[in-house]
């Protein structure tokens, strides 16, 4: 059974509305991302549906729960075309559920593009999903530039070993070769996690870099601090951060800092954070995270994208091959020397053990 809901204006005539659809977890292994990121995106739609909508038009996001199955993702991203008539797909959580949708005949036969994807960059066919959020090597990049400004040289990685991953590392050790920091040691996920964890800890590593996914990273995290309690452990901005505290245990996060591609959501530094938490106390029920602010620019971002299409410019694909930088209040995407992403920022921030980031 999925879980569908709708802002209010779903009550307007098929011509007065714009349907965007979203198939994403809500309540499987991901489900805590996928709330906060449904509700950055709904608070910016409520936004600019109490001003009347887009030309008039009022915004129906339509959200069923994919529960963190790819199969399910596939088979409700058909119904969002077919029987909600979506103008918009937003993406699901990870590779594999934006995989199945974009193999889904109901997908493979319609015109949309599939947009925002919470899933690391990856080439897809004929441009048909569009990446909002910078790549996990760009997030890598930061992290190692990070701690090569403060001389800690020593990296050690723990891999989960699938062929993108393996890309990834091929990537980041070649990083770190280029800036004349030390690979000591890798850890790889596996049964002897346990064991690799112990090496790593004696390896001499200054930092610990995890590609990895969330489960991967918290069994990694939780035997490594057994050896080790304050190396510097970092991991990438879709480690779902409570998965992580539960498993490993908050004094284990300890020490553990996580890149961000959005700024300090807290932080009233620029408009499109001020509006973010403004419009939060507004609509919402509950407190800003990272990702409920990526789920707000990237609403922000379709909006703009649907009032370029409004006014004869292009749609998504339009935008996305034009190279033309947008600002969206502070953050600049889409610049010109972009290739597979429309966003490249990245920030860096420690997790605290009461479960809150500090940039």
């Amino acid at each position: 059974m999925s879980i569908c809901l709708t802002l209010p204006a779903a009550r307007a005539g098929a011509a007065e509305q714009i349907v965007v659809g979203h198939a994403i977890d809500l309540s499987g292994p991901n489900g805590s991302i996928g709330r906060d990121y449904v509700a950055g995106i709904t608070t910016y739609f409520d936004s600019i549906n109490v001003k009347g909508g887009i030309n008039g038009k009022k915004i129906v996001y339509t959200v069923r729960d994919d529960h963190g199955v790819a199969a399910e993702s596939a088979r409700l991203a058909g119904t969002l075309i077919q029987q909600d008539r979506a103008n918009y797909l937003l993406g699901a959580i990870g590779a594999e559920s934006t995989q199945a949708i974009l193999a889904a005949p109901a997908f493979a036969d319609s015109r949309h593009v599939l947009f925002a994807p919470l899933t690391d960059a990856f080439p897809a066919p004929r441009g048909r999903v569009i990446f909002w959020r910078p790549s996990m090597e760009r997030e890598c990049q930061f992290i190692l530039a990070y701690f090569d400004k403060l001389g800690l040289k020593k990296i050690g990685i723990v891999l989960q070993d699938t062929p993108h991953n393996q890309k990834i590392y091929q990537l980041v050790s070649e990083e770190v070769r280029k800036r004349g920091m030390t690979l000591v040691g890798t850890a790889r996920v596996s049964a002897n996690i346990e064991a690799d964890a112990k090496q790593l800890s004696a390896s001499g590593a200054k930092v610990v870099l995890m590609i990895a996914d969330t489960i991967g990273a918290s069994q990694f995290l939780k035997a490594f601090r057994k050896h080790d309690a304050s190396t510097f452990v970092a991991g990438t901005s879709l480690i779902n951060l409570a998965t992580l505290s539960e498993i490993a245990g908050a004094r284990a996060t300890e020490w553990t800092v996580f890149s961000q591609v959005v700024p300090n959501p807290g932080s009233t530094a620029s408009r499109l954070q001020s509006e973010h938490i403004d419009m939060m106390k507004k609509f919402r029920d509950e407190p800003v995270s990272a990702i409920t602010l990526e789920g707000f620019a990237v609403a922000k971002t379709l909006v703009k994208v649907i009032q370029m299409e409004a006014a004869g410019r292009g749609g998504l694909q339009t935008m996305a091959a034009s190279r033309t930088p947008i600002d969206i209040g502070g953050m600049t995407i889409l610049s010109a020397d972009r290739k597979s992403t429309m966003s490249e920022f990245v920030d860096i921030a420690l997790f605290k053990r009461d479960g809150r980031l500090m940039y």
